[in-house]
């Protein structure tokens, strides 16, 4: 798995605030120094899981073209201790998940990088109906075009 932040020593907070969700966004932040690089096996997203949640992180440099978006999901062990796997934007709509209004910013003035973690959440439709809203993909409504 490739680093998340751009190095080891972690961009700084941009702007903090305390949210209603920041225990999510604490989880994520100190699961990551954990993250085993040779795990690669493929998890699946549980259908019953309501306490999961998503993390998206967005790359790019500093006003600059966006380098990588990737998915997170969270999973609790039997110790209570949240550990995350990566998913794809695909997996994350599919599970009905939507994201919510809630972002923390990062910054790196060393490698002039800006990372922006969003959370997504399981939409509480009846999964027995119809969704509301069809989900889109977030290539197709970000503003910045990703250039690869």
């Amino acid at each position: 798995m490739a680093p998340i932040f751009c190095c080891s020593s972690g961009p700084q907070p941009y702007r903090p605030q305390i949210l209603m969700h920041e225990q999510k966004f604490k989880d994520f932040i100190n699961w990551m120094p954990k993250v085993d690089e040779t795990s690669t096996a493929e998890k699946v997203i549980p259908s019953d899981d309501t306490s999961a949640y998503a993390i998206q992180v967005v790359r790019q440099v500093n006003f600059g073209a966006q380098e990588s978006v990737r998915y997170f999901i969270s999973t609790e062990g039997d110790s209570g201790e949240v550990s995350f796997f990566e998913i794809t934007e695909k997996d994350l709509i599919e599970a009905n998940y939507e994201k919510l209004n809630s972002y923390k910013n990062f910054k790196c003035v060393a490698h002039n990088k800006f990372f922006e973690l969003n959370v997504y959440q399981k939409n509480p439709v009846n999964a027995h109906h119809w969704r509301a809203n069809i989900a889109r993909p977030a290539a197709d409504i970000d503003l910045p075009s990703r250039q690869v």
